[in-house]
């Protein structure tokens, strides 16, 4: 009986030890470069004008494991800008807006995508978390312009969410609900 049980020891941590080198050399990273990468934001006014902005401050990793890929993003919100307007960003920075100080990341997690969709575009489903709320979110990914997209061109996404959704529903009588979100990522290695 002690005899088989060793057997059996033996064999299971085999097989978790194969299982975990398996797993070991089908997963791996790539990271997002932030000097090179874009994301930025613009919503209406009530009067027609635009109000773009951009958060000069990003990190994020492109997880690998076998055929699939998960990106992993966060948007840093204490130096978001508008752009042309010191004031207007720091109200976005503020409590109404992104609420910075309570809320320092807007936090976005795709589900798992084939390597295909950079290079040929599609939706990218995921969750995005600004001020806290968590929701399901898809972006539109462009087709690549280039043969290794992430490292020779931008992997550029889009998509649409709403204020009210999270809670940034101060101004409503001056600022659009509609938030139109661009993404433009390249990496340091490994692609997107």
């Amino acid at each position: 009986m002690r005899i088989l049980q060793g057997r059996r020891s033996r064999a299971t941590a085999w097989l978790v030890g194969a299982a975990a080198m398996l797993f070991a050399t089908q997963v791996a990273s790539a990271t997002v470069d932030a000097q090179k990468s874009w994301a930025g934001f613009s919503l209406k006014t009530r009067w027609g004008q635009t109000l773009e902005g951009h958060f000069p401050v990003m990190e994020g990793e492109i997880v690998l494991a076998g055929d699939r890929k998960r990106v992993q993003l966060r948007l840093s919100t204490d130096e978001v800008v508008v752009i042309g307007s010191p004031r207007y960003s720091r109200l976005t920075r503020g409590e109404g807006f992104f609420d910075a100080d309570h809320h320092p990341q807007v936090v976005f997690v795709s589900d798992a995508y084939p390597a295909s969709l950079v290079r040929e575009g599609g939706r990218l489903a995921g969750e995005l978390t600004i001020r806290g709320t968590t929701r399901r979110e898809v972006f539109i990914v462009e087709p690549s312009t280039c043969d290794r997209p992430g490292i020779d061109c931008d992997v550029v996404a889009a998509g649409v969410v709403y204020r009210g959704d999270y809670a940034m529903d101060r101004w409503a009588f001056a600022l659009s609900d509609r938030v139109q979100l661009v993404l433009r990522l390249r990496t340091r290695s490994g692609g997107a």
